[in-house]
């Protein structure tokens, strides 16, 4: 007797190749067969009429903390996702000593908007290695999660806090590359970076890594080579628009030092920006013609995100914005309210220089959330575009006078207009380019601004129900067995006698995803961006069932994904 069988689904195996009608046998933990399966199972499901896929690999998320208090990874499992990769853009909570674990908290609560009382509360810090880090997640895991190793965290143990700022001495990169040599033995996936401008730490100042310099990062680099099953990850300020050629060149040292792919996040597709897309992708071919291999993430739905004019989010990115929304609240609420500074704000977001960033600027579109002040009654639900021809203010004047009235604290809900035709086409080519894959989805970051976590599922309607810009079968292949080969993860991504039986089954009529809504669940009551999933009819991890009709089952049967033993690793040349 099986543990576990799959009775007359459609089988779309993750390769790419045709869909067929099969039962799926699985024993301890493992896929044993497909086809005509004659022995029982402990546990059947008739999956008659369903789709059965593996389970979605995600390859950019951030649910470093988030694992201690939810191992089911919410609300990522519900939409399919059965492996994480965290440990992205250089952020990670170990190697860590004793003395910077305020530090690193603050940094983590300001890059990538996980609640300050949420990363008190809900996470041990009991580690001081990276090994000590891995070991306090696993057994514990309702997915399965590999992390990469941190540049920041890297930088502030051997350099700390006086010298954050320097370029490290030759002693300085020896001990970090030991550090990571270290962290990369005990099972770390790789190496993490970021050098963007719009990183900085909980004091305001540009986090270490920005001032690392090239024979830094090449040292890591041949670290990375050292060790079986590693990659790299990178985010610079090409990423936000267009990669200096000194950015390229780097990214191309980078990969070819490390014999890895370099992946980055995330490409941004809007057709208006053809010519900023064909150079961010033309870094790839550029190393490609050197032996490198660079990969551009890019998400294949628009993500629900609302921002604010209180807290970190999008618009206190915006070119020319930071000395206004930098300030303390109370200061910052003064100068939004001075005309000549609206002026200058509203010139600077709609200027060239301020990048994909310009797409904010359509202040009319804004819809409005949730509201506080009485003299907001009646907003909610309502654009910013309505509001002002009722008041018959302008739009942007229209938006801060909203905005000052409930002391920033106004959720907005911008409409992107990158959803047109042509774009979307560009996405649908851009999917098909070895240049880029689908990921970027920031789940377990940003917590109260964005859920991108549920990509698997609206991805899946659209192509099922919707554009149907490319078939289903594709569409699986780029959920799972791409990005499983980008990391090399040994016996996962596709459905195959063997392999681990991390499996997704899907009502093809219903999947998708709910609208987001914020929810007050974390740790020290703080808020967070979830959406919930339809027509998710199983989720199983390692065979076991993880999610049943939608719904956490409470189970946590995740692998904590080691390099070299359950990654392999993958050469700049490999497809």
């Amino acid at each position: 007797m099986l543990d576990y069988v799959i009775r007359s689904g459609t089988v779309i195996d993750g390769t790419g190749g045709p869909e067929q009608t099969a039962d799926i046998g699985i024993e301890g933990g493992r896929i044993t067969e497909i086809g005509d399966v004659t022995v029982e199972g402990r546990t059947e499901i008739d999956a008659t009429g369903l789709m059965v896929s593996p389970g979605v690999v995600d390859p950019h998320t951030h649910y470093d903390a988030q694992l201690f208090w939810d191992p089911t990874a919410s609300p990522s499992n519900i939409h399919g996702v059965t492996t994480v990769i965290g440990g992205n853009c250089g952020f990670t909570l170990a190697p860590l000593k004793a003395e910077d674990a305020d530090y690193i908290r603050r940094m983590m609560a300001k890059v990538e908007g996980m609640p300050l009382a949420a990363l008190e509360n809900g996470v041990p810090w009991s580690w001081s290695t990276f090994g000590e880090y891995l070991g306090a997640l696993e057994g514990n895991l309702g997915v399965n999660a590999g992390f990469l190793v941190g540049h920041c965290a890297l930088r502030r143990h051997v350099m700390g806090a006086a010298r954050a700022e320097e370029v490290a001495s030759d002693e300085e990169i020896v001990a970090m590359r030991s550090l990571l040599a270290e962290s990369l033995a005990a099972g770390g996936l790789g190496f993490s970076s970021s050098q963007s401008r719009t990183h900085s730490d909980g004091e305001g100042r540009p986090i270490t890594s920005r001032h690392a310099d090239r024979r830094e990062m090449l040292a890591f680099c041949e670290e990375v080579a050292a060790h079986e099953g590693t990659t790299l990850e990178y985010i610079t300020n090409g990423c936000l628009d267009a990669f200096s050629d000194e950015e390229v060149e780097l990214m191309t040292a980078m990969s070819v030092t490390a014999q890895r792919p370099l992946n980055w996040n995330v490409l941004t597709v809007d057709a208006r920006s053809a010519d900023r897309i064909g150079h961010q992708l033309g870094a790839s071919s550029r190393a490609a013609a050197a032996g490198g291999r660079i990969v551009a993430l890019t998400m294949p739905t628009l993500v629900p995100m609302n921002m604010s004019f209180r807290t970190h989010c999008a618009l206190f990115l915006i070119p020319g914005w930071g000395d206004v929304m930098g300030l303390p609240a109370e200061e910052r609420m003064a100068q939004l309210a001075d005309p000549e500074v609206r002026v200058t704000l509203d010139q600077r977001a709609h200027a060239k220089e301020a990048g994909v960033f310009r797409g904010l600027a359509h202040w009319g579109t804004y819809v409005i959330g949730d509201t506080y002040a009485e003299a907001n009654e009646g907003c909610r639900g309502r654009t910013v575009e309505d509001i002002a021809a009722a008041r018959g203010t302008a739009e942007f004047d229209t938006l801060l006078d909203i905005v000052l009235a409930d002391e920033l604290r106004t959720v907005l809900w911008p409409n992107t207009d990158d959803g047109d035709e042509k774009t979307w086409a560009m996405r649908a080519e851009i999917w098909d380019d070895p240049r880029a894959m689908i990921g970027g989805s920031d789940a377990g970051a940003h917590l109260d601004r964005m859920c991108g976590s549920n990509y698997p599922t609206a991805f899946l309607a659209d192509c099922l129900r919707g554009r149907r810009l490319v078939p289903v079968t594709r569409a699986v292949h780029m959920l799972t067995a791409q990005p499983a080969q980008l990391f090399g993860l040994r016996g996962r991504g596709v459905l195959a006698p063997g392999y681990a039986a991390d499996v997704m089954v899907f009502d093809p009529a219903t999947v998708g995803s709910e609208p987001a809504c914020l929810v007050y669940d974390l740790p020290g009551d703080a808020p967070r961006l979830i959406a919930g999933s339809t027509g998710v009819v199983r989720v199983l991890v390692n065979g076991t069932e993880t999610v049943r009709d939608g719904r956490a089952t409470g189970a946590v049967p995740g692998t904590l994904l080691r390099s070299g033993h359950d990654t392999a690793s993958v050469l700049p040349a490999s497809p």
